[in-house]
């Protein structure tokens, strides 16, 4: 469902099922979160979401809904085991996440690319969240995640009306970072990898944190968590290395 592929400290983590697009089933969302754990635990300074053949991620898989027989209680733990999951163990890795949009990123695949801190897609892919032609809502933290990129009213018209949308449109909207041509797409992505890879993966940690944790706080409460994380920034290595880099006129090795 998810194949884990490692290289400098950077896992890939494609999913692999190019024959339905990729859709999105509870063992992928099981693989996924085992992925990114196993990627915190050695030390990974990036991880890269992609998918295999011409899509990223089709949504949920339709077959398995049609097959579902749960009750209420049995949907809710699901999806918090699962879905939820996958998104609060992106959100809260130590390090960047990196969606590389190599197709179609809808339903599950929009709003799992939308919880990457960075994203970036092949101009041709589309996306949309399609939840409500199957009578759901967006999950997979669309809700959540979709006004805080978008903005309010976006977010309710993308997700009332369904529509696809292509990824030029995605990037004007701030849903991704960027939209490159398919034969830019990998060079695009290491490009972003080795600039990451000059600064200290566990500052960028505390800055995703950082941002993270500060969204719809008092500005009070925001300040407080930011001088807390700051201190533990101070108190770093790689702090000591960029102070003493900057004073000695040298580029700071942070590896």
């Amino acid at each position: 469902m998810v194949r884990v592929e490692k290289a400098d400290r950077v896992h890939t983590l494609s999913f692999d099922r190019p024959e339905t697009k990729n859709s999105f089933t509870v063992d992928a969302a099981n693989e996924l979160v085992d992925a990114l754990e196993t990627a915190e635990s050695e030390d990974s300074r990036a991880v890269v979401v992609t998918g295999d053949g011409d899509a990223f991620c089709a949504g949920g898989d339709i077959d398995a809904m049609a097959d579902r027989d749960e009750t209420p209680k049995e949907a809710y733990e699901r999806l918090q085991s699962t879905l939820n999951t996958v998104i609060e163990r992106i959100l809260t890795a130590p390090f960047p996440v990196i969606a590389k949009i190599n197709g179609d990123a809808v339903g599950a695949g929009t709003n799992i690319s939308a919880a990457c801190d960075f994203a970036y897609a092949d101009s041709e892919a589309r996306f949309g969240e399609v939840f409500g032609n199957v009578g759901l809502i967006p999950d997979s933290g669309g809700t959540f995640l979709l006004p805080a990129l978008v903005g309010l009213r976006t977010a309710k018209e993308l997700t009332m009306t369904g529509r696809l949308f292509d990824a030029e449109e995605a990037a004007a909207m701030d849903l991704i970072n960027r939209a490159v041509a398919e034969d830019e797409l990998d060079e695009s992505v290491e490009e972003l990898l080795d600039t990451l890879d000059r600064k200290p993966t566990e500052t960028l940690g505390l800055t995703k944190r950082g941002i993270h944790e500060n969204i719809g706080r008092p500005f009070r409460d925001a300040l407080e968590r930011e001088a807390y994380l700051q201190t533990l920034a101070y108190g770093s290595e790689a702090h000591e290395i960029g102070v003493n880099a900057f004073l000695q006129d040298e580029r700071p090795d942070f590896r």
